[in-house]
């Protein structure tokens, strides 16, 4: 809690500078060969600062109270988890494997030296999984 703690505090204390701090680990780009643009991590901070600042502080309460247990328990249709083995805001070990032993039939994909926010960092690769995935499910199913 003292991590959401300090979050809260952030978002409070100096929103913008949060959000603009906060896009470093988001993609990564505190990393050595690290590629991320400064536009992406402008991108990165705009969506943050359009969302209201009640809003903002409120969303930390959810991601960080709310117990999906029993969510993703119920989930029995082909899912795929995707997680970075390398992600700064949210730990794998309390997430993304959590959440496979939780869906029925997860496929789990951990993608090496992958952050947080790789769908923007690795477009490519993940949505060549996700493709691989759709393929793969629709195959098992015809």
């Amino acid at each position: 809690m003292e991590v959401f703690d300090q979050i809260r505090a952030g978002v409070l204390g100096d929103r913008s500078q949060f959000f603009r701090d906060l896009s470093i680990p988001f993609y990564g780009a505190n990393r050595p060969d690290a590629k991320v643009s400064q536009g992406l991590r402008d991108s990165f901070w705009l969506q943050g600062m359009m969302c209201g600042h009640k809003a903002a502080y409120d969303c930390i309460k959810a991601f960080s109270e709310t117990d999906f247990t029993e969510d993703l328990e119920k989930i029995d249709v082909p899912t795929l988890i995707l997680h970075g083995d390398d992600d700064q805001i949210v730990p794998i070990a309390d997430s993304a494997y959590l959440s496979a032993k939780l869906v029925k039939g997860a496929t789990l994909r951990i993608i090496p030296g992958a952050p947080h926010g790789m769908c923007s960092t690795l477009k490519g690769q993940i949505n060549s999984e996700l493709l691989a995935f759709v393929k793969g499910t629709a195959s098992a199913a015809a």
